[in-house]
């Protein structure tokens, strides 16, 4: 095999790959790894981010685990507008834990899959878990206490 190139940099007999390549509307050989390209060109889909069911189901069935979770925090808020704070927030930050589960253990959450799944379950569960834990620590008659609280709330206080 030959490495000689002509004028233009690419090996000769070989199919140029440029844009003007296409012309003829051939389209790009497929990548042999399925790893992506170290200089991306545009936006990569996220994991999971295909329909979460088949496109024989109406548009509302394809997301079903982002419909749930929306769900979920308009219940919550619901229950927050009829004067029921702490269990409208604690019902927000379950669905956000809800939307953490559904995105480890389904392979295709549809529109719920905004970044990476680390990503997701990270954001999803942490602002669930913390959510759920300000809604038991809020005054008055809190559910839980934790102590060095009181000490970060008095410090900023004085």
């Amino acid at each position: 095999m030959s490495s000689e190139t002509d004028g233009s940099g690419h090996r000769k007999g070989l199919p140029a790959m440029g844009a003007d390549a296409h012309s003829d509307g051939a389209c790009e050989p497929q990548r042999s790894s399925r790893r992506f390209p170290t200089l991306t060109r545009d936006t990569a889909r996220p994991e999971g981010g295909g329909r979460a069911a088949s496109g024989d189901f109406p548009a509302p069935a394809r997301q079903w685990p982002l419909l749930t979770v929306m769900g979920g925090v308009a219940v919550g808020l619901l229950l927050e507008a009829l004067d029921a704070f702490r269990i409208g927030a604690i019902v927000i930050g379950l669905s956000l834990l809800a939307g953490a589960v559904l995105r480890w253990a389904l392979p295709s959450v549809g529109m719920l899959a905004v970044r990476s799944r680390f990503t997701d379950m990270a954001t999803y569960g942490g602002l669930g878990f913390v959510i759920v834990m300000l809604a038991m620590m809020v005054q008055p008659k809190p559910w839980i206490h934790i102590p060095f609280l009181d000490d970060i709330v008095h410090f900023t206080v004085r």
